[in-house]
């Protein structure tokens, strides 16, 4: 038995026992959790450091670095994460639907978890904590299998959180780390059928489509984020620079940062110096299209057709002028991701077309599109966000990692 499948086997142990422990006593291994990231800082910031350092020594872009650092502020921000989720209201036992058959038989449908869910993830050691977080709360073990230049960041978080769910009652297992990072290590996680209810993968392209395609677990698909921000002729162009400025610039990395910036033919030549004015801020490098050319000038790279389907994950924008809505959304059904996509505009009918028209987890109106993010919407942490249709869209949180049976009450009936 290789030490993948040992560490299965010791996951579906531990999701029995995790399955049946109640609210409280999840909700107080959630607490043991936070408290001892809290009593443990130091030895969380020390493990990062060595992670930065190497990052910094490879030449890591400093965007991802943006991704892979810790701080105090962002300790304490995980930890209110975790509090946050022992918050939420538990879906596990919840009864979703209840009927009463002609013979007399009682059939309901009820919450439950899946049971053991691995997770395969890149440079944000925030996630091996809210990962872990709600799948404890959902009452699913974990194995999580991170990047190897959050290594040692994870190694900590997870050798404080399963020293905390001991301290509460419950199985160490109910938390595992992959600690091989080599490809070898996620091709098996690919494959541990006998042990994985399912498999989510969260980063970027690459590692998202190797997933799909070739793991025999079953897959629950995050989303790359090619996001639009579309800048409709009766917009409010104060309020449309505002916003592509947050959605761009407020962390590039992230998957709800918008990538491609589009701009009804109308207003463009008052709106694109407006933006830009904003967006030079940060040093933002456009790739645009020739009419954005002609108006903001040559310093504009001009963009190729790769520009229009890439998730740059950093201080680059691409921009394209349109003729209209019809062909705003036609450019964002054909490059886009199916993750987040907004419009400006003050036309409430235009605005209405677009939530009707626009195919994505998140449509939004007169808003950045960075508020994709489970504690945005009120879900406190995320496990990702799903761009699939099937199960779980969008910002995944409890409810997302649950399954659920059919369960029967009868007096006897025989068919």
């Amino acid at each position: 038995m290789t030490q993948l499948e040992m560490q299965g086997l010791a996951a579906k142990n531990a999701s029995r026992v995790l399955s049946i422990a109640g609210t409280a006593k999840k909700n107080a291994a959630l607490e043991a959790i936070a408290s001892a990231l809290e009593a443990r800082r130091e030895e969380i910031l020390a493990a990062n450091q060595e992670d930065m350092t190497a990052a910094k020594a490879a030449g890591m872009r400093p965007s991802l670095q943006d991704r892979l650092a810790l701080d105090g502020s962002r300790i304490a921000g995980i930890v209110d994460g975790v509090r946050q989720v022992a918050a939420l209201p538990d879906p596990i036992g919840e009864i979703t639907k209840m009927s009463t058959r002609p013979n007399g038989l009682v059939i309901g449908k009820r919450r439950v978890p899946l049971g053991v869910i691995g997770i395969i993830y890149e440079a944000r050691p925030n996630v091996t904590v809210d990962a872990a977080a709600l799948c404890l709360k959902s009452g699913n073990a974990v194995i999580l299998r991170g990047g190897k230049e959050a290594f040692h960041s994870n190694q900590a978080f997870v050798s404080i959180m399963r020293d905390a769910l001991e301290s509460a009652g419950l199985p160490r297992d109910c938390v595992a780390l992959v600690t091989d990072t080599t490809r070898q290590s996620a091709a098996e996680l690919m494959n541990l059928t006998e042990y994985l209810d399912v498999l989510i993968p969260r980063g970027g392209a690459g590692l998202i489509k190797n997933v799909v395609e070739n793991a025999k677990v079953p897959v629950i698909q995050t989303g790359v984020g090619v996001c639009h921000v579309y800048v409709h002729g009766e917009a409010d162009l104060d309020m449309a620079a505002r916003i592509i400025h947050n959605a761009k610039t407020s962390r590039p990395s992230v998957c709800n940062a918008a990538e491609c910036l589009l701009v009804d033919r109308a207003v463009a030549r008052d709106f694109l110096p407006m933006a830009w004015q904003l967006l030079q801020t940060k040093n933002v490098e456009l790739r645009g299209c020739p009419e954005t050319r002609a108006i903001l000038g040559d310093f504009v790279v001009p963009a190729s057709e790769e520009d229009w389907d890439t998730e740059f994950g950093d201080y680059i924008l691409a921009v394209k002028v349109v003729g209209g809505f019809d062909e705003a959304v036609e450019f964002i059904h054909a490059h886009g991701t199916s993750h987040s996509e907004a419009i400006v505009t003050n036309n409430y009918f235009a605005a209405q077309q677009f939530l009707d028209q626009v195919d994505a987890a998140a449509v939004y109106v007169n808003a950045s599109t960075r508020f994709t993010d489970g504690n945005e919407f009120g879900l406190g942490a995320e496990i990702g966000i799903s761009t699939q249709k099937m199960h779980a869209r969008g910002p995944m949180g409890l409810e997302e990692l649950t399954s659920s049976k059919f369960v029967i009450y009868g007096t006897g009936q025989i068919r």
